[in-house]
């Protein structure tokens, strides 16, 4: 069953639909795309971005019930230009359902953001075939507990790749994967020691602030991974008046680290009130060439009702000038030269009703001009507080 969720864009001309029949493991789905020829320029015309604008916006209801499972948590999004569809990720660590992902149609033209359907869902399965279990399963079962952060779409293949964040507490370290269409593992990426949790002293990932990004590099076989946050030896985490730094690391298939390279996340955009919580990361990374990358930095900002404040900005950074700290064991006191970054938008000028808390990042189809679109999709965390929501946008190359 498909469900259509309403638009909340505005515009005067109708979509320019394209349909074509796919075939996956969940059933036959109808996909819809944005006309002309979709993205199958996009592999031979390189890709620029100078700025965006945004097409408009769709929220999908808080906790939607679809094929038996509740709709939040969204933390990724890929979509496969071979088909014409989208996947997103859901972020719940098989509290509310089985951990899983949804696959869906976006419709949206030049103009206009007119509809997201969702037409799928896919369980994620752990190596030996079972549905990965939440903490309390886990005692009995066995098994790691999931945090699913990102996914995207082999471009070689058409399989699955997905980032974990671990768990400190439980001792559970973040990783990468990759599976089927049909959610069943395939493998995993052995990446190097540094990202393994050590419950026992300040030393690699703090919890719940690893592998936030994921991306193919523009070579289709490498790809990019972003800590959200610092690790404990390379510093400590941004606060109003100082910023933080992160690592970018490109390995590839297999987790051998090609090159990596830190990342300056920005301070806290404003001081949180006394007593009140307030963050700021990479929550997603994008390949745009060889060389530059789109970043994502989100900050909450916890307000005198408990109530969190999104801040969005998108990055461009180019690792060209940088230096591979790949053998840099603690960045914190140590000499090098982070990517260069360049603002492209904050997503808090665009005047919209709402700003949630944008975790995922993705190519979309091109325009009948030629122009990329990218859209971004908010994790509302499980909350009645927050939405649900994505935004598309036109690539002004």
């Amino acid at each position: 069953m498909n469900l259509s969720v309403s638009s909340l864009s505005s515009g005067c001309s109708s979509a320019s639909l394209r349909l074509a029949v796919f075939t996956l493991s969940l059933g036959v789905l109808v996909a819809c795309g944005v006309g002309g020829d979709g993205d199958a320029s996009a592999a031979t015309s390189p890709r620029t971005v100078s700025s965006l604008r945004l097409i408009g916006e769709q929220r999908i209801a808080f906790k939607l019930d679809f094929q038996g499972t509740p709709v939040g948590g969204l933390s990724g999004i890929d979509y496969d230009a071979a088909s014409d569809s989208w996947v997103l990720i859901s972020d719940d660590r098989s509290d509310l359902a089985p951990a899983r992902l949804y696959t869906a149609r976006l419709s949206y033209t030049a103009q206009r953001f007119d509809a997201v359907t969702l037409t799928g869902t896919l369980p994620m399965k752990q190596a030996d075939g079972t549905p990965y279990p939440n903490a309390a399963q886990r005692a009995t079962l066995g098994g790691e507990v999931p945090d699913f952060e990102s996914v995207r779409i082999d471009p070689r293949d058409g399989s699955l790749w997905y980032a974990s964040e671990g768990n400190r507490t439980l001792g559970l370290n973040p990783f990468v994967r990759q599976a089927t269409r049909q959610g069943s593992w395939l493998s995993s990426a052995a990446l190097p020691a540094q990202f393994n949790m050590v419950p026992t002293q300040e030393l690699g990932p703090r919890n719940n602030v690893t592998f936030e990004g994921l991306s193919f590099a523009a070579d289709g076989q490498s790809l990019w991974l972003a800590m959200e946050s610092p690790l404990y030896q390379d510093g400590p985490l941004p606060t109003a008046t100082t910023g933080a730094v992160s690592r970018i690391t490109r390995f590839d298939r297999a987790g051998q680290v090609l090159a990596q390279y830190a990342y300056p996340i920005d301070p806290l955009p404003e001081a949180p009130l006394p007593g009140k919580l307030a963050d700021n990361g990479v929550p997603e990374v994008l390949a745009v060439d060889e060389r530059r990358l789109l970043v994502l930095e989100r900050s909450g900002i916890q307000g005198a009702d408990d109530r969190f404040q999104s801040f969005i900005r998108l990055y461009e950074v180019d690792v060209a000038a940088a230096t591979d700290i790949r053998g840099v064991a603690a960045l914190q006191g140590a000499t090098y030269t982070p990517v260069v970054k360049r603002l492209v938008l904050n997503l808090n000028t665009l005047g919209l009703p709402r700003l949630d808390n944008i975790e995922g990042l993705a190519w979309g189809p091109r325009l009948p001009n030629g122009h990329d679109t990218l859209v971004m999709v908010s994790d509302d965390n499980f909350s009645n507080q927050q939405v649900t929501q994505f935004l598309a946008f036109e690539v002004i190359p």
